[in-house]
């Protein structure tokens, strides 16, 4: 099973932005992936912004693949998250790609997670991202 974190704004935004992760991650789970919500995680010891972002690096690095909602780009920790992701060999997709065709990003996340298990170079392996695809 395809294993997705999901990122996107979250601080400043009326309940934290949870709506949209919560509904983004029923509808995902539905589709059969299995979800990494930070949403759903319990407020951390510190309830900092860098102990909830040690909790949500902490999922990103269980997944195969990173999904992300609109206004992700304005999220200072979603752009840590992508930046590490890219930079981890992690793909990334908009969530409307993932809607529009799901069985797709799962036999890419599955080939790719494939081929580095063989010991092929991620960087060989992962086409550059097409961002008129939906890809980050």
């Amino acid at each position: 099973m395809t294993r997705i974190y999901l990122a996107g704004p979250m601080s400043g935004l009326p309940d934290e932005n949870y709506p949209a992760f919560n509904s983004a991650a029923a509808h995902l789970r539905t589709l059969g992936f299995d979800v990494e919500n930070p949403a759903e995680n319990t407020t951390p010891a510190c309830c900092s912004w860098a102990g909830y972002m040690r909790l949500a690096i902490t999922q990103l690095l269980s997944c195969d693949c990173v999904v992300f909602l609109p206004g992700w780009s304005v999220s200072k920790g979603a752009c840590i998250e992508q930046r590490l992701a890219a930079d981890l060999g992690i793909p990334g997709y908009m969530i409307s790609r993932v809607l529009r065709d799901p069985e797709a990003v799962k036999a890419f996340t599955t080939m790719l997670k494939n081929s580095v298990a063989k010991g092929y170079s991620v960087n060989k392996v992962l086409p550059k991202p097409n961002p008129e695809q939906g890809d980050v």
